[in-house]
């Protein structure tokens, strides 16, 4: 997640919108992921599509067709991909980031760097819930969440030196260091629920890891058109992409991880 930029209303003062719209979140996904199956692949083919949308929109704002067409097409190759097998699903989910090749008219590189990545995250979310159940995605949606609060809280009260101050000038070692702290917890109490043991705990700091380098990533993407949101589609927090920015990087380590273990993963 990116951090809002402080108004006058103080450090705190975005904190209830985000509240706000935190439980809104949490309340959708909590239902659709106990539901699983159509509602859950739809819901991640839309906002898939409306992430694509909001990429091309920060990369190439004059392309606002493309952006919808490519939306729309992304989102139903990411529906349509948790009805195939892998071998099939691959080539889906990446036609049409080679159509945005061909479509958008600048910054082609972040496009390629990225377009794939929210792709193959959907389809590792759909698989995860699909192959695994709702305990495993629900394991890697409290990493993500966990190393995110943990991180934002004990960033702005301890503050301390920066991680990465020309990416992402709010992130500091104090908030990076408790997000791992948060993503171990969230390992040792799922390790008993899933019978995985301590092993999990290990993995789960990785995959907050990969969750702050996907915040990292996106907001580099940022800095470099100068917008300081993907949108406004969520109050408080910005667009899809700024709020699962770090879902999407750790779901894709979670799919080429997957690919040496049998333990926990997407086949």
């Amino acid at each position: 997640m990116t951090l809002p930029v402080d108004t006058g209303a103080g450090k705190w003062g975005d904190l209830w919108v985000r509240l706000v719209s935190a439980i809104v979140m949490v309340a959708v996904a909590g239902v659709e992921i106990w539901l699983g199956g159509h509602w859950f692949h739809l819901l991640i083919g839309v906002v898939c599509g409306l992430m694509v949308w909001e990429l091309i929109r920060m990369i190439s704002p004059t392309d606002a067709s493309q952006a919808r067409q490519l939306g729309g097409i992304a989102g139903a190759a990411v529906l349509l991909s948790a009805y195939l097998p892998g071998a099939f699903a691959l080539p889906v989910l990446l036609a049409p980031v080679m159509a945005g090749v061909t479509m958008i008219r600048a910054k082609r590189g972040f496009w390629l760097a990225y377009a794939p990545v929210i792709m193959l995250a959907g389809f590792t979310l759909m698989r995860l819930r699909d192959l695994n159940g709702a305990p495993w995605l629900l394991w890697l949606v409290a990493v993500v969440v966990a190393s995110d609060v943990l991180g934002y809280f004990a960033g702005r009260l301890l503050g301390g030196p920066k991680f990465w101050p020309r990416v992402s000038p709010k992130k500091t070692w104090s908030g990076t260091v408790a997000g791992w702290i948060g993503a171990a917890l969230v390992g040792w109490i799922f390790a008993g629920i899933t019978g995985a043991g301590s092993s999990l705990i290990g993995i789960s700091v990785a995959m907050a890891m990969a969750a702050q380098m996907g915040d990292i990533a996106e907001s580099a993407i940022k800095r470099r058109v100068g917008v300081k949101d993907a949108s406004n589609l969520i109050p408080g927090h910005g667009g899809l992409l700024d709020r699962f920015d770090g879902m999407l990087g750790a779901a894709v380590l979670l799919l080429i991880a997957g690919q040496f273990g049998n333990v926990w993963i997407v086949s």
